[in-house]
């Protein structure tokens, strides 16, 4: 497994690479195929409150879906410890809603291979006018727009709910493998979820 540790607008000092190494060694048991995981530590100058001072991303790479939890704290090993305990809990939570929800999976379904979740290039910044999603903002702009775009395969329901609960969101979009609609999964109440199937009309 790899470990790939990196600061934007701060430094990791060895010993940091070290203990953050040490303490990502008990996801592998949550975990299998684990094959990289990086860490990212930023720093945020000028920030209002003092616990968002400091944002840690972690990503967990595998031959499934991809996992990603993230933390803010005042310091850096606080909001390690806090996303490493999401990411924990994540993988656990989905584990648990596997063995609960075994009726949505068919025999033959399994983990696509692929990292299905990607985060996009950051947001547009110091131009006057720019195109985000087919619409031409100048300035600032009356809108807030940040377009996405993820490489993805047809998953069945039981896949789309296994990806949601890796990312650590509240929905998750995908394209339905055995009717080939855009569909959406979202989470309800405790363990309940909610389903939006897209007709397409030409």
């Amino acid at each position: 497994m790899d470990i790939v540790v990196t600061g934007r607008h701060c430094t990791i000092s060895p010993e940091l690479r070290e203990t953050v190494a040490e303490r990502l060694a008990t996801v592998e048991r949550l975990r299998d195929r684990v094959i990289r995981i990086e860490v990212e530590f930023e720093a945020e100058d000028g920030t209002k409150d003092p616990s968002d001072a400091i944002t840690v991303q972690l990503t967990l790479r595998s031959r499934g879906p991809v996992v990603r939890a993230e933390a803010k704290a005042s310091d850096k090993m606080a909001a390690f410890e806090q996303a490493l305990d999401r990411l924990k809990a994540q993988l656990r939570k989905a584990a648990d809603r596997r063995k609960t929800h075994r009726g949505l999976r068919s025999a033959a379904a399994a983990e696509p291979e692929q990292a299905a979740v990607a985060e996009a290039a950051a947001d547009d910044e110091g131009s006057d006018t720019h195109n985000v999603a087919g619409l031409v903002v100048t300035g600032d702009g009356p809108l807030v727009v940040r377009e996405k775009e993820f490489e993805s395969a047809p998953l069945t329901l039981a896949q789309a709910l296994d990806e949601m609960e890796l990312v650590g969101h509240d929905f998750f979009l995908y394209q339905d493998a055995d009717s080939g609609r855009p569909s959406v999964v979202y989470r309800r109440k405790a363990y309940n979820y909610g389903v939006i199937h897209l007709n397409v009309t030409k």
